[in-house]
Parts: C-alpha cells; structure tokens; sequence
C-alpha cells in the first residue's frame, strides 16, 4: 500500500511537472520578453529570444513578443487641437513618425517603459503603451512648437523642414533608450476655409494678370515687327527712287520692245519719242 501511495504521488508530480511546462513560441521579425512564473513567488525574467524561434520546453515559461519592425503612429492636429502658426492663422495638419524598437533593448522596453507585463497582452499593445508613456506627448509638443516658428502660408512650403526638425528633437530624446526615430512627416496641411478661399482668388487673379501681360508683350513684338518692315519697306523705296534716272527707264523702254519683237505673235505700233527716246503720250496738234 505504501508502495503504491508513492508510486501515485510520482505519477501525479510527474503530470503535474509536464502540464506545467511550455515550449513558447516568438515569430520573425519579433524579439521574446520570456519569463519563468513559480507556484508560489512572483515570476522573473528567463531569456530574450529572436525570432523565428522557440524556447524549448520548460517550467512555466510565458513570453511578451515585441515588433522589432518599423510602426507608424499618426498625430492629429484638428479641430480644437489645430495650431496657431506665427502670424496668428490657426492651421490644421497630422504628424507621422515612423519608429522602431532597438532589438538589444526589448528588455529595456518591457521592464522600464511599459506599464503593462500581462502576458497576454499583444505585442502591438505592448508597445502602444510604451510609446503613449514616453513619445506621444513629447511628439505633440515638438511638432507644436515648430509651427508656430512660421507663418501660417509658409508651412505648406516648408513642411520637409519642419518633419526634419521634430525628427531631429525625437531622436535626441530617445537617445540611450528603446526607441530608434526614422522620421517625422508633417502632412495633410489645412487652413480655414476663408483663408483657402482668399489663396485661390489669389492665384487666379495672379494668373489673369500673367496672361494680360504676355498679350502686353505679344503686341509690343508685333509693333516692333511692323516698325522693321515699314524701315525695310522705306530703304526699298529709297534705294529705288535713287536708281530711277532717265537714263535707267530709257533703257527698260528699248528692252521691252526688243522682246516685243523677237515675240512670234505681236503687232508693231510705232510712237512718237521725244528726247532720250521716250515715247511721248499725250494728243498732238495737226501739222506739229
């Protein structure tokens, strides 16, 4: 009987050992928080482990699989949370980071900068509450502050500038800790919708002005271009009043009738000429 008693006394520490252990499981591109809890005590911390990987089978093992991956969390800056820029004009726009967890400090992480160990929390959650406690509100000041540098209408064009300078100011707070900044986009600029409306009639206006004087200067071109031809036409002419002398039409009167005869069909009038053999027109008085 005592026998016995034993043998089922080993039997049941034995399935109860066996159901106490776990092979726990951390995917690609995850980093394992593993812990080891006690029947009686608190748990501790067991390993790190990069996955794809398992820990084996072991007592009472958990894990906490953190994304080691680039996230993206969004800030809104809207309706009531819109900013005043420099000049007073209250602008609406949205902050993106892009971030990551430095892979040798997921226990930093866990133990320091989350608030949450439950185990079954999911990595996304995890991290959520991590970046909640130590950047959102240090993201939403910087992105404020820069701006309210500017005047309003200058953002638009200067966006790159300032998602560079809150990148720089996020990377410099997180130095020495979990989290690796990889930028900050400033996007989805907005303003009031008078403001909107003025900046359009702006650009139209500037546009009708911009096709006014290109016609200005079409027709300047055009005047210049009939002033060149009245100069050509007015040298023509005087190079041809130089050269129209009695001797030059005397000469055009004898070609025009060599050819008119050498022409197989022609008739032969002959007139009068005067001096220098230029045809005299007009009504000749009988017997002169």
């Amino acid at each position: 009987m005592a026998r016995s008693g034993r043998a089922l006394a080993v039997t049941a520490l034995a399935v109860l050992a066996f159901a106490g252990c776990r092979n726990v499981q951390t995917p690609a591109g995850y980093v394992g928080y593993v812990t080891q809890g006690a029947i009686l005590g608190k748990s501790r911390f067991y390993a790190l482990q990069s996955g794809p990987t398992s820990s084996g089978l072991g007592w009472l093992l958990s894990v906490i699989n953190v994304s080691v991956t680039p996230y993206t969390y969004t800030e809104d800056f809207t309706a009531d949370n819109a900013v005043l820029s420099r000049d007073n004009l209250r602008v609406s726009f949205r902050v993106h980071l892009l971030w990551k967890v430095e892979t040798e400090r997921v226990k930093d992480l866990v133990e320091h900068y989350t608030t949450t160990l439950d185990m079954g929390k999911r990595s996304e959650e995890v991290v959520r509450v991590a970046y909640d406690n130590f950047l959102r509100e240090p993201l939403r000041t910087y992105a404020r502050d820069e701006v309210q540098k500017l005047n309003g209408l200058e953002i638009k064009d200067r966006i790159t500038e300032v998602g560079d300078a809150i990148a720089k100011r996020m990377a410099t707070l997180t130095k020495e800790t979990p989290f690796a900044v990889i930028s900050a986009v400033v996007g989805n600029i907005q303003y009031p919708k008078e403001v909107a409306d003025a900046v359009a009639e702006k650009m139209a206006a500037t546009q009708v002005l911009e096709r006014k004087q290109t016609e200005i200067e079409i027709e300047q071109r055009e005047a210049q271009k009939r002033v060149v031809q009245a100069e050509g036409i007015g040298k023509a002419m005087a190079i041809i009043n130089e050269r129209l002398t009695s001797q030059y039409l005397q000469h055009e009167a004898i070609e025009a009738q060599k050819a008119m005869v050498g022409s197989p069909n022609h008739s032969t009038v002959y007139l009068p000429v005067g001096p220098m053999g230029v045809p005299l027109v007009g009504t000749l008085e009988h017997g002169k």
